[in-house]
């Protein structure tokens, strides 16, 4: 998924450098609207309320504000996403998985309540 407009750049962000090489592997080259409206208040710890269309970025806005404010090294849950389907938990998944993949002891794991529909 490549994200790119004329936003900002991730570099302006202090983010770790794994992190950006991470994203830019990942072809985040530069911040969507969403991002750069919503990430640096995000990462300085603020609370957040966004709203955006599908397919803007809102995922990587909030889940690099949350990687960045993880501590690896601290054996616990730190942080929990609730999200109001379970398709929409599974993206979230694995987008906040491919987005801390720069770091070795970051776990992410999905919860679903509910019964699986079956045929």
């Amino acid at each position: 998924m490549s994200q790119t407009s004329s936003a900002g750049s991730f570099a302006e962000l202090g983010l770790p450098p794994a992190m950006l090489a991470n994203l830019t592997q990942l072809g985040y080259l530069t911040m969507t609207p969403i991002q750069a409206a919503g990430l640096p208040p995000a990462l300085a710890g603020h609370d957040l309320i966004a709203q955006a269309k599908t397919g803007s970025g809102k995922t990587a806005a909030f889940g690099l504000a949350l990687l960045a404010r993880l501590n690896a090294k601290r054996f616990a849950v730190q942080a929990m996403v609730l999200c109001p389907t379970r398709e929409l938990a599974d993206q979230v998944t694995q987008e906040i998985r491919r987005l801390g993949r720069f770091e070795d002891n970051i776990k992410v794991l999905s919860l679903v309540g509910g019964s699986t529909l079956r045929n």
